[in-house]
């Protein structure tokens, strides 16, 4: 007791602006206030080149971008065993801060994508020491095996060392927000490895192969995240490769932080803060919902391919109706200079502070069914005491010329009678007996919403709707009145 109220002590004493970015009530807080990622994540080797990479920082910050995830991977810091070369992560910090730009670090260690390619030639060459996995026929894999300890205890001691050094260089500036640890684990091409130790731990064990293989690889990354942790206590979360509908583990990453896994890798992974899905198949919406479960803080830090027209819609979907950490496209050095995305984010940047504050809120998007086709039928809710329907085919607009998967809004009740509605492609409508009594363009300057065109005539067509045209990302504060 005297330990925990001690903690409390030190934590109600140091500023909030100094305390690490962390998780609390949901929400990720960084310097003592809530922040969303407006992310992206780059490919697996573009922050391998200062050079390379260098060009793209302006861009993606004109994008609206406010973080980057970004990999580090072992081969790089620890290029010979128990020397280390940070330099990789030095120059990644300092670019970042040089662009007004966060990140998130991916720790590629000993797997990235089921397989070893970015650990250490020192390891990968030392097959004696650094056990493989085996397959059903016995033959070993490229693959480092999860109950190789002297490969777990090499992997904890360089993932600590990053640790370290990033509180070194970042402990009192908080570029840095978060840590992945590992990338995509999961086992292929079966169920779960072979070998006498994994044989012999399978004969123990009671239940399916792959919970088998989920519990090994979260034991595993906790102790990598324990590790770091020790030395730098940021969030940490582990990202999970789906499997295709229909498909049996092994033909996806068995394994894998999954939502059907949750209490597999909750159970043995309780250092991990959050289980985080990638998400590039067409049933997204599901896909999050799996995620979006008590004690799991939902987080996207890859989403399709940078440059998809349908990421607003779904970023809209995962923040406006679970309360998502934040959003993140893959390749985002890919994007193009005015991509629909860099609209989304002005808008979202925006919209931020009254998401943080509004007394209710909720989200609109199309839903998206397994086999790809959109659902564009009208969604309905209740949000201060009013029936809100929203429909994503815009009625003033060729159907050639718009695309409903694209569409979507997150409104928010802000109490009263006032509401904003944000996004693109949406037409709502309000009952029993409820009037517009102002619809106004809005935008957030200074701390404050600034009013701009006041949209009572064609554009809510004499007052039977709100309309967001398609195209275009925009945000409006509504008041209404009853009749």
């Amino acid at each position: 007791m005297l330990r925990w109220l001690t903690l409390l002590a030190l934590l109600l004493a140091t500023p909030a602006w100094a305390q690490a970015p962390h998780l609390a009530g949901g929400r990720l807080i960084v310097d003592g206030k809530p922040f969303l990622i407006r992310g992206g994540e780059l490919g697996n080797s573009s922050a391998t080149d200062r050079a390379w990479l260098e060009p793209h920082w302006q861009r993606l910050k004109a994008l609206h971008l406010n973080t980057v995830l970004a990999p580090v991977t072992w081969e790089a810091v620890e290029p010979e065993e128990g020397k280390f070369d940070f330099s990789s992560l030095d120059w990644l910090v300092e670019d970042a801060r040089a662009n007004d730009m966060r990140l998130v670090l991916l720790w590629f260690g000993t797997w990235k994508n089921s397989m070893s390619t970015y650990a250490p030639a020192w390891v990968k060459r030392d097959g004696r020491r650094f056990l493989r996995s085996t397959g059903k026929d016995g033959q070993p894999q490229d693959i480092l095996s999860v109950f190789g300890k002297a490969t777990l205890d090499a992997d904890a001691r360089a993932f600590a060392a990053v640790m370290k050094h990033l509180k070194a260089i970042d402990g009192d500036r908080h570029t840095v927000l978060m840590v992945q640890v590992e990338n995509e684990i999961g086992f292929l091409p079966t169920a779960r490895e072979h070998g006498p130790l994994a044989d012999a731990a399978f004969a123990q064990w009671k239940g399916s192969e792959e919970g088998f293989t989920a519990h090994h690889y979260a034991r595993w990354a906790n102790a990598v995240a324990e590790a770091g942790k020790r030395e730098y206590a940021l969030p940490m979360y582990v990202n999970g490769a789906q499997g295709r509908p229909g498909k049996l583990p092994g033909d996806y990453p068995s394994g894998g932080p999954l939502a059907h896994l949750m209490r597999e890798w909750k159970d043995a992974g309780p250092a991990l803060d959050m289980l985080s899905p990638d998400i590039y198949f067409p049933n997204f919406a599901g896909i999050a919902e799996g995620y979006a479960v008590p004690g799991n803080v939902l987080f996207v830090p890859e989403a399709n391919q940078a440059g998809d027209p349908r990421a607003p819609a779904n970023a809209m979907r995962v923040i406006g109706k679970h309360g998502a950490i934040g959003f993140s496209p893959f390749a985002i050095e890919t994007i193009a200079d005015k991509d629909r995305l860099g609209g989304f984010y002005a808008m979202l940047e925006q919209l931020t502070p009254e998401l943080f504050a509004a007394k209710a809120r909720d989200g609109f998007a199309p839903v998206v069914s397994f086999d790809g086709v959109v659902d564009s039928m009208p969604q309905a809710a209740v949000m201060g005491g009013y029936r809100i329907t929203v429909n994503f085919v815009d009625p003033w607009t060729a159907k050639d010329k718009q695309e409903p998967a694209e569409h979507g809004a997150i409104l928010l009740w802000l109490g009263g009678e006032d509401y904003l509605v944000a996004g693109s492609g949406i037409t709502l409508t309000f009952e029993p007996r409820v009037g517009l009594d102002r619809v106004e363009e809005s935008q957030f300057l200074n701390g404050k919403w600034v009013a701009g065109r006041r949209l009572n005539g064609d554009e809510t067509h004499q007052g039977r709707h709100v309309r967001l045209p398609p195209g275009q990302f925009g945000i409006q504060k509504v008041r209404l009145y009853r009749y």
